[in-house]
């Protein structure tokens, strides 16, 4: 199976056809029924309330559906195969709009206004007003952006080829500063202080300060990290090729743990209590308890799953092999 990060970085020509679609797993109607109405046996109804994540649903969203951010209203996807973002309203699934971006779309970050999506392949980045989705500006950044983070008041950038992170103006898109970290800049992250930035070719994590960039620490995790997050207290590293997740110590970088997770991990994100891994090379997305890492589930999703995005009460999940994001 093909690399997420690094077949999105090889090449400017399309992906090759994935696998089709998968039929749609829809939330059956006696799922809302409640328990007295219910046409469900009693395990069934157990199942539903233990269970949070034990049904899913998927709608479309375009063609090759890559990054994932919810921007408190609605969700937001990147849609590789098309050069477009798709706006989502969460409670049903319509699409209320889809808006033309850069190349090869892949990361999406939310400002508390502003919609930001990284460009592979034309090396830049699109703003757009949330609002309505109206294009704002197009500003150029390195060699092939991938992640994309807010720290509050500026946009970080990863650049995968440039082996560097950006950071931008969130009023004009004006860069900052350029900062080097390792190779193959991936993921970013913001802790509420730092950076922090999966470097997918050199198995390790940056951090750095967000107020000056200064390089704090360098990090080894496991191989090809592509995915990170901060849960509040602790760095959690998504590692593509050692089929795991690292757990670090924010303050320090003291490496608490490594977690199996799947096949392939790549998008993480953390709901508040939990950690959620899409696992690309294995069709679903795995629940992992943010205090011991232990295993708390694995469900199917799409194919090729990517990324992954907590809308708080939902965790939605992008299928890069076909056409339709799934909701849990």
């Amino acid at each position: 199976m093909t690399k997420p990060i690094l077949a999105l970085l090889l090449t400017v020509f399309p992906l090759l056809a994935h696998a089709q679609d998968q039929s749609d797993l829809a939330i059956a109607p006696e799922a809302s029924a409640g328990v007295i109405g219910s046409t469900l046996n009693p395990l069934q109804v157990a199942l539903l309330h233990w269970y949070s994540a034990n049904l899913t649903t998927r709608f479309t969203a375009g063609p090759g559906p890559y990054g994932v951010a919810f921007d408190g209203a609605n969700i937001w996807v990147t849609l590789f195969n098309s050069d477009q973002v798709a706006k989502i309203r969460p409670s049903d699934g319509t699409v209320l709009g889809i808006f033309p971006v850069g190349t090869n779309p892949v990361g999406v970050a939310f400002d508390g206004a502003h919609i930001w999506v990284s460009n592979i392949n034309s090396h830049n980045v699109t703003k757009l007003l949330a609002s309505t989705g109206a294009v704002l500006g197009t500003f150029s950044v390195g060699i092939e952006p991938v992640g994309l983070a807010f720290d509050g008041s500026s946009i970080w950038v990863t650049n995968n080829v440039s082996n560097n992170v950006m950071k931008l103006r969130v009023s004009d898109g004006h860069i900052l500063g350029t900062f080097p970290v390792g190779l193959g800049a991936a993921a970013v992250a913001f802790d509420g202080t730092n950076i922090w930035v999966a470097n997918n070719g050199s198995n390790s994590v940056t951090k750095l300060l967000a107020s000056t960039g200064t390089v704090l620490g360098t990090f080894p995790v496991g191989t090809e990290p592509s995915g990170v997050v901060f849960d509040g207290a602790n760095v959690w590293v998504a590692n593509f090729g050692s089929n795991n997740v690292t757990k670090l110590r924010a303050s320090d970088g003291a490496r608490l743990g490594a977690f199996p997770a799947g096949n392939g991990p790549n998008g993480i994100a953390f709901d508040g209590a939990n950690i959620w891994v899409t696992d690309f090379n294995g069709a679903a997305v795995t629940k992992l308890l943010a205090s011991t890492g232990a295993i708390l589930g694995t469900f199917a999703v799409g194919p090729e799953p990517a990324d992954v995005a907590f809308d708080d009460g939902n965790i939605w999940v992008t299928a890069l092999g076909g056409t339709k994001v799934a909701k849990l």
